[in-house]
């Protein structure tokens, strides 16, 4: 990464102060492009979903593995609760989605209520095991919510071996004028659904999966208790990485706890921070973390820097910090401020190895909120930062009345922010497709195959806030 001649200014820059110079190139075709890091995660996309209660679950887990991304578990969540999670995870087709399932004679109400628990709108009808329809939204409108499934189910779905290959699916339902395919294992039972979107991305994407071929998921745990206990149950329940998380990575009880769980040598990646700086950087990776994660107050649900001042522009945190790495053999993720595609470019041009998305996966069917409908009729959840009263009510939840009392006077971030779904990009795998796309995009401009090309030929310019403003795209209507 260089900047352009005499840009470089004596001051600390964000996203939108910096672009992307397009460079000569010989990439013919974004999919000339390798999105797969090597910072020992298993991502074949740079993309993490954050440890936040209000994103992080098991269908959000599934899925972004299933395009190649990694979900880390929230530490607040009990090790039954991971365990169940990461079994889940590991259990999961690497093709094909997770229904919903009920039997006929649920009622419409039933249906309604965990139709959204999966973007492809449909809930399939099963006796004994097999699937003998298929229920949508649609067949649900003006029909008396206590009538049984049965009445409303669509016979006539299309039907497929779970061992069929996508594009053999995608022509069946083609030929079939239809959206999404049954797909049954050997003894006629219910393996899972299969989209045409679904049918095409997996021909795009390669699934991040373990040495067996199963899904990978993360799980996090804090600083505080027996840290290396949980650690250790974690990764024996099979997590594949472990994020050392709190807000201040720089601080001796943070290296301390490190160091213990690194003395373990249990085998898996271990993730440590928040940091933005060099020295931070050294520090956590001298007490044995294999990537540290990078970013102080650029969240959408933080406010540390305004209770604080405390924290660092993301971009300079970034560079500073994945140079840092570099000469150490370890790498960083870059933690917050990511608004756009071009955020996400931008953070793996500074040298980032992976990019933790968090309140921008909130608005989607695969977060663990209830979907909810305001007075316009617009769809959304709700998120909250870590750190604001209702992430510490939950943390704090085994604590003493008196010591739960304390603890809420200290509170930050947003404790309930609704997020809309987008109508364009519902469901966490559009998001995806929107990033990947623009990162795609990125590194044919810049002339790079891979992101560590990416990080090598990326030329930057500075620019001002009206420079910013000129690339955005007018709002519909004008």
């Amino acid at each position: 990464m260089q900047f352009l001649p005499g840009q470089k200014p004596p001051y600390d820059l964000t996203y939108d102060d910096v672009f992307l110079v397009p460079n000569r190139t010989d990439v013919a075709s974004r999919f000339d492009v390798d999105l797969a890091t090597a910072d020992g995660s298993g991502t074949t996309i740079p993309l993490v979903v954050a440890n936040m209660t209000a994103v992080a679950g098991r269908r959000m887990a599934e899925t972004v593995a299933r395009r190649g991304g990694i979900v880390v578990l929230p530490q607040d969540l009990p090790l039954a609760a991971a365990a169940s999670t990461i079994a889940f995870v590991k259990s999961r087709s690497l093709t094909a989605d997770t229904p919903v399932s009920l039997d006929p004679d649920h009622s419409i109400s039933e249906a309604v209520a965990l139709i959204h628990k999966r973007a492809h709108g449909a809930v399939v009808v099963v006796d004994g095991g097999r699937p003998v329809g298929v229920v949508t939204e649609a067949a649900c409108a003006d029909v008396d919510r206590f009538a049984r499934l049965r009445e409303v189910a669509a016979t006539d779905f299309v039907q497929a071996p779970v061992e069929s290959s996508p594009r053999a699916v995608f022509d069946a339902l083609e030929a079939a004028h239809a959206e999404l395919a049954v797909l049954t294992a050997p003894d006629g039972t219910l393996a899972g659904i299969l989209t045409r979107t679904g049918a095409v991305r997996a021909g795009i994407y390669a699934p991040a999966v373990d040495a067996r071929g199963a899904l990978r998921v993360a799980a996090a745990v804090g600083i505080n208790g027996d840290v290396a206990a949980k650690a250790k149950a974690l990764v024996d329940a099979g997590a594949d990485l472990l994020v050392i998380d709190t807000a201040h990575g720089h601080q001796a009880k943070m290296l301390e706890t490190l160091r213990a769980v690194a003395d373990l040598g249990l085998g898996v990646p271990l993730v440590a921070g928040n940091v933005v700086s060099a020295d931070g950087t050294r520090d956590l990776a001298a007490a044995g973390a294999d990537i540290v994660k990078v970013g102080v107050g650029p969240g959408a649900m933080c406010t540390t820097r305004m209770m604080t001042g405390v924290g660092r522009p993301q971009f300079s945190a970034v560079a500073e910090c994945s140079a840092a790495a570099r000469e150490l053999g370890v790498h960083v993720w870059a933690d917050g401020g990511v608004r756009h595609p071009r955020d996400v470019a931008l953070a793996l041009a500074a040298g980032a190895a992976n990019v933790m998305i968090g309140s921008w996966f909130a608005g989607t069917y695969e977060s663990p909120g209830d979907l909810r409908i305001d007075r316009d009729g617009n769809a959304y959840k709700e998120s909250f930062g870590m750190a604001s009263k209702r992430a510490v009510a939950a943390r704090t939840a085994a604590d003493s009345a008196f010591d739960r009392a304390r603890k809420g006077l200290f509170e930050e971030g947003i404790s309930s922010s609704r997020m809309r779904l987008d109508p364009e990009r519902p469901g966490v795998e559009d998001l995806i497709d929107h990033i990947c796309s623009g990162v795609r995009s990125a590194c044919t401009y810049a002339g790079a195959r891979s992101l560590a090309e990416l990080h090598e030929r990326a030329v930057l310019g500075v620019q001002s806030a009206a420079g910013f403003a000129e690339g955005r795209p007018l709002p519909s209507g004008w």
